[in-house]
C-alpha cells in the first residue's frame, strides 16, 4: 500500500476544533445543498486555508427553520498533508443523505494534487437524524455535483478526472479516465464503476452535470473557458459524441442544472453582462419546457459581482432551494435562495416563503 493510500483516513469530528472556527477560515466556498421530506436542511461547502492545500477541510451545517439560522455540526478533515474539498449532497432513491467530497495526498501549498484524486461518500441512512457510516472512496478524481437516477434505475455519478494540476500528471493506470466522467452504480450504491466520459474541448476543470432527456439520452453539460460545452450519450453513458460549445453562454464558471418534478429543466447560470461577459455575476434561474431547446423566465437570484457556484434542490411541496456563494477569496459568505417555477416564470417573487440572499454562513470579514 503506498503513501497516498494510508494518507486517505478520514474523521467527523463534532464539535469542530478551533481550526475550524470559521473566524480562523482564510476562505470559504464551494457549496452544495439537500432538504429532506420534513423540510430540515443541509449545506456542505469547503474552507480552511491558505486557499488551496493541505488545511482545506469540508463542513456540514443544518436548518431546521427554513433556513433562518443554521448550525455546524460535522466537518470532513483528514489527517496529514491531506486536503479535503469540493463536497456535494444527495438524498438518494433509498431516502439516505448522502455527503460527498473529494481528498488529495497535498504536501504543501504548490503541490495540490497527486496524480489521481479521489471521490469519497458517507452515507446517514436517516437523514432526519443522521447517524454516519464509514466513509468509503467511490471513484477517482473529484465530483462537485449531484448524481442522477437513469431511467434504467442506475445511479450516475458526475466524476472527473482533471488532465494535471501544478504541473502533476494524471497516473498512467488511470489516465484513460481523463474526462468529464461518468461513473455507475447498478445496485443502488453498493459498487461503482467509471462507465466512459465525453471529451469536451477547453474544458476548464470539467465540474458537469447531465441530465436524461426524454428520447433516452443524455445530455452532458461542461464548464469550458468559453462558457459552457456539452455531449450527448444514447448508450447509457458508455459512449459519447464529440464535444462542442453549447448554445448557453456566461463567464467560465460552475452553473446548475436539473429536472425538475413538474418535467421542466432548471438552470441557474450567470446571466451575460453585456459590459463585462467573463464576470461572475447576474446569478439567474430559467426553465426551459422543451428539453433545454429554448429557456423561458427569468428570476434574478443575485446581481453583485463575485457571486458563483449555485447548487440546488427541490423540496417535496415543489419548492427550489439554491445555494452559491460570495466573495470567496475575502473570507466567503455562503448564501440562500428559495422559490417556485412560478417564480422564475415570472421573472419576481411572489410565492409564499420565498426568499433571496438568505444567510448561511457569514464570514466576519474584519473592520
Amino acid at each position: 500500500m503506498r503513501d497516498i493510500d494510508q494518507a486517505l483516513a478520514v474523521s467527523l469530528p463534532i464539535p469542530a476544533a478551533e481550526k475550524h472556527m470559521t473566524s480562523k477560515r482564510k476562505f470559504q466556498g464551494i457549496p452544495g445543498i439537500e432538504v429532506t421530506p420534513s423540510g430540515k436542511l443541509y449545506a456542505t461547502w469547503y474552507g480552511g486555508g491558505p486557499d488551496e492545500g493541505p488545511e482545506n477541510y469540508a463542513v456540514l451545517a443544518e436548518s431546521v427553520d427554513n433556513g433562518a439560522s443554521w448550525k455546524e455540526t460535522y466537518v470532513i478533515d483528514p489527517p496529514g498533508h491531506v486536503r479535503a474539498y469540493d463536497p456535494t449532497l444527495w438524498i438518494d432513491p433509498k431516502g439516505r443523505l448522502c455527503w460527498f467530497w473529494a481528498q488529495c495526498y497535498s504536501r504543501q501549498t504548490t503541490n495540490i494534487f497527486d496524480g489521481r484524486g479521489g471521490v469519497w461518500v458517507c452515507v446517514a441512512d436517516n437523514p432526519e437524524n443522521p447517524v454516519w457510516q464509514t466513509p468509503r472512496r467511490i471513484a477517482n478524481g473529484v465530483m462537485m455535483n449531484k448524481p442522477i437516477v437513469l431511467s434504467n434505475g442506475e445511479w450516475a455519478y458526475p466524476t472527473a478526472l482533471w488532465e494535471s494540476q501544478c504541473g502533476i500528471e494524471v497516473l498512467k493506470e488511470i489516465e484513460n479516465e481523463r474526462s468529464s466522467g461518468f461513473t455507475v452504480s447498478s445496485d443502488e450504491g453498493r459498487t461503482y464503476a467509471y462507465r466512459g466520459g465525453a471529451q469536451v474541448p477547453f474544458v476548464c476543470y470539467d465540474e458537469h452535470m447531465c441530465v436524461e432527456l426524454k428520447d433516452g439520452r443524455i445530455w452532458m453539460l461542461v464548464r469550458a473557458k468559453y462558457g459552457i460545452g456539452q455531449s450527448y450519450s444514447a448508450d447509457m453513458g458508455r459512449t459519447w459524441t464529440p464535444g462542442m460549445g453549447a448554445p448557453l453562454r456566461g463567464p467560465c464558471s460552475r452553473f446548475f442544472i436539473r429536472r425538475l418534478k413538474s418535467g421542466r429543466i432548471l438552470m441557474v447560470n450567470h446571466d451575460p453582462d453585456p459590459m463585462n461577459p467573463c464576470c461572475r455575476n447576474r446569478l439567474m434561474a430559467k426553465l426551459s419546457e422543451d428539453e433545454g431547446t429554448t429557456w423561458i423566465g427569468g428570476l434574478m437570484i443575485d446581481e453583485r459581482p463575485g457571486v458563483s457556484y449555485p447548487d440546488g434542490t427541490q423540496a417535496v411541496d415543489g419548492s427550489i432551494w439554491i445555494i452559491y456563494d460570495h466573495e470567496r477569496y475575502r473570507g466567503g459568505n455562503i448564501h440562500l435562495a428559495h422559490f417556485s417555477e412560478e417564480d422564475v416564470l415570472a421573472g419576481k417573487l411572489q410565492s409564499k416563503g420565498a426568499s433571496l440572499r438568505g444567510i448561511v454562513s457569514r464570514y466576519p470579514y474584519p473592520s
